[in-house]
């Protein structure tokens, strides 16, 4: 049942949202069809699970409903991202597409494009990896060395990126590009989006130590892209390309993707004896309090048209370093020995060395903190 698919047809408050999730995912976990994982949102992929949302109108919520989507704003989707990232749920297909690909096309694609991709996306049949790092440019973006030469009715893009999760799942990738040669490496970039069928893309694997297959290294050999897959305007793809770094550092999985592995350790609090690690757990909890706090500022200024740059790598500061003492509070309170592949604790543990590098390092997001403590 779709409720907000339809012109017309009722929002729900938030605890209707949140009930609708938690009955989703009940379900699901009850009858075997998933178990709850760390990382859920990089690491598990489930396309009929992602549909089962799109049925009930939970992807692309706050879009227009003439492109599938129910129209609600930034807080609303907060409480479904976050409910679904306390199940560990297997969100990991749509993902990408539904938090930043689909609203930087609403934001700055053209109206063939709106139309082409985003209904799709609503109804998980489009599914986005992401094409920005690259060997010798991974937090640093704007040093990225792929480049997209004009040709007649479009684009041919060339070069190499690293560490797109998803890309052998998915049917478009968005790329950023160099459209022209500049001496301040922040001018000249371009947004694409590639059909991933399309001639000239190569995927290959990227195993990591668990034998898992997530990550990915994409080639593009001279891949043609047409004229409306632009986003935005050419050269203008830095100035975009942070504003949509808004929406991929300001959201919940930046908080909650050790937030199993902290829930296992809670319904376990009777027998924690030790009155420091009660003290420490406590002080976990009330720092996840305020986190989701700033989480939900991050969604009002969304709603409100900003693009929270500064907020949203304050947030992703403070909780990678959150979910690291997750990890180190359950080594102590579980021992190693639990630390198995396929325990919660394991299973953070293998996750947790991309934490501080993914979505941007350390020293990138204090910069641009300071930058804005600057201007004060």
């Amino acid at each position: 049942m779709s409720t907000v698919a339809t012109e017309g047809s009722a929002r729900l408050n938030h605890d209707e949202l949140r009930s609708t999730v938690r009955e989703l995912t009940a379900t699901w976990k009850h009858s075997g069809r998933y178990v709850p994982q760390c990382d859920s949102w990089m690491r598990s992929f489930d396309l009929e699970f992602s549909r089962e949302l799109a049925a009930r109108g939970l992807i692309g919520m706050t879009w227009p409903r003439r492109y599938g989507g129910g129209e609600y704003r930034n807080v609303d989707r907060l409480a479904v991202t976050e409910e679904l990232l306390r199940a560990g749920a297997p969100v990991t297909a749509h993902w990408i597409a539904d938090r930043q690909i689909g609203p930087a096309i609403l934001r700055h694609g053209s109206d063939r494009l709106r139309e082409e991709l985003l209904p799709g996306i609503t109804r998980a049949e489009i599914l986005f990896c992401l094409g920005m790092s690259e060997p010798g440019a991974g937090s640093d973006l704007a040093a990225v060395r792929t480049t997209a030469e004009r040709v007649r009715d479009g684009w041919r893009i060339t070069g190499r990126k690293i560490w797109t999760t998803g890309a052998h799942h998915a049917t478009h990738a968005y790329v950023l590009a160099r459209t022209e040669k500049s001496e301040r490496k922040h001018l000249g970039l371009s947004e694409f989006v590639v059909d991933m069928h399309a001639e000239g893309v190569e995927v290959t694997p990227i195993v990591d130590m668990s034998g898992e297959h997530h990550f990915n290294e994409t080639v593009f050999d001279g891949v043609f892209v047409p004229e409306h897959h632009l986003i935005g305007t050419e050269g203008q793809g830095w100035k975009q390309v942070v504003e949509q770094l808004s929406f991929e550092r300001g959201g919940p999985e930046r908080v909650l993707s050790t937030y199993p592995l902290l829930a296992s350790i809670v319904d376990r609090a009777d027998e924690v004896r030790d009155r420091n690690l009660q003290g420490r757990l406590g002080a976990l909890v009330a720092r996840l309090t305020a986190l989701r706090r700033m989480c939900w500022d991050v969604a009002r200024h969304l709603d409100a048209g900003r693009a929270p740059v500064q907020e949203a790598a304050t947030l992703k500061l403070l909780g990678n370093t959150f979910e690291r003492d997750v990890i180190e509070f359950a080594r102590e309170v579980l021992g190693g020995s639990a630390a198995t592949p396929d325990s919660l604790l394991g299973q953070a543990l293998l996750a947790s060395p991309g934490f501080s590098i993914r979505g941007g390092a350390a020293d990138v997001l204090l910069s641009i903190i300071a930058k804005q403590e600057s201007r004060i």
